[in-house]
């Protein structure tokens, strides 16, 4: 059963009367302190304009890639069956998930990070550039390379994929627009490199492995079968020795960007304006209440 007292109108039309009462005190007595909320909006508004001017300018360079053609033999697979998996050997690639994985490893970027010297401008506060060596003369507070690959992983290095197209974003920010066009183009020919340099081992080690066993094979049916998988491995070292765009081949390469990335100071001070207005708000609230709460105490207390 309902409540009368709940479907009651006079009752109803109190609770939006009593609303309207709340609300209108409220805006009243923000009116009174209007002042000191906007002297906490204008102080927050002009600090917030430093603050973001003296924040560190961040590009970001783009390359579009495209996975490379697949090259798994798909034909050839069905016809030899499970004497694919019986040799040991892969006649699949393509894809993109392996070269997406290895570029977001730790050991990759270790590498890249190592082969182009980027401790010192990684971590470029705390190195002195004319003394060749680290600000501070404790070697327990020098930056190691765990700490190097956490901040190109985290902050410098980005990667996406567009799981419509198919097609990859490997992105770098830095503070050098130049720079970070440079290091995309590196990243992407690195990784190029050394996906095809590990199909070229698997491709050598397949095919010395099936020339073993042709050559140790009576069997006329396994011969041939054993022929067309190593013409497969043939043709798949073919295309890693001959092909520098083995992962990804390069649709747009990367370019220093004209506009900076990162910070959006109009942003910041609009941000900051409003978290001013705010709190200066709370803070006529904060006090109102605690007057109110002493009047009551004076008056319990009389």
């Amino acid at each position: 059963m309902s409540d009368p007292e709940m479907n009651d109108p006079t009752r109803r039309r109190s609770e939006a009367d009593t609303e309207s009462v709340d609300l209108l005190g409220l805006w009243i007595l923000l009116w009174r302190h209007k002042w000191i909320i906007i002297a906490v909006t204008f102080v927050f508004a002009v600090l917030s304009i430093p603050y973001a001017l003296v924040q560190t300018e961040w590009y970001r360079s783009e390359t579009l890639l495209s996975p490379a053609e697949e090259r798994s033999m798909s034909g050839l697979t069905r016809q030899l069956g499970g004497l694919v998996g019986l040799a040991g050997v892969s006649v699949g690639g393509g894809g993109s998930a392996e070269p997406l994985a290895i570029l977001g490893s730790r050991d990759f970027a270790e590498q890249f990070i190592r082969d182009e010297n980027l401790l010192p401008v990684l971590f470029a506060d705390l190195w002195d550039a004319d003394a060749g060596s680290w600000i501070d003369s404790d070697p327990a507070n020098h930056p190691d390379m765990r700490d190097a690959v956490r901040i190109f992983r985290n902050d410098v290095l980005q990667a996406s994929e567009d799981p419509t197209t198919g097609l990859v974003t490997l992105a770098v920010q830095w503070t050098d627009p130049e720079t970070a066009a440079k290091w995309a183009n590196q990243l992407v020919g690195r990784l190029n490199e050394h996906v095809r340099q590990r199909a070229l081992r698997e491709a050598e080690g397949n095919v010395a492995y099936l020339e073993q066993e042709l050559q140790g094979s009576n069997v006329v049916t396994l011969q041939q079968s054993i022929g067309r998988l190593l013409e497969a491995e043939m043709q798949k070292l073919m295309l890693a020795r001959g092909n520098t765009e083995f992962a990804f081949r390069v649709i747009d390469s990367a370019k220093p960007p004209k506009l900076r990335y990162k910070p959006n100071r109009v942003l910041i001070v609009v941000v900051a304006t409003f978290l001013g207005g705010l709190l200066g708000v709370f803070g006529v609230l904060f006090r109102e209440t605690m007057v109110t709460a002493r009047r009551s105490i004076d008056s319990a207390s009389g």
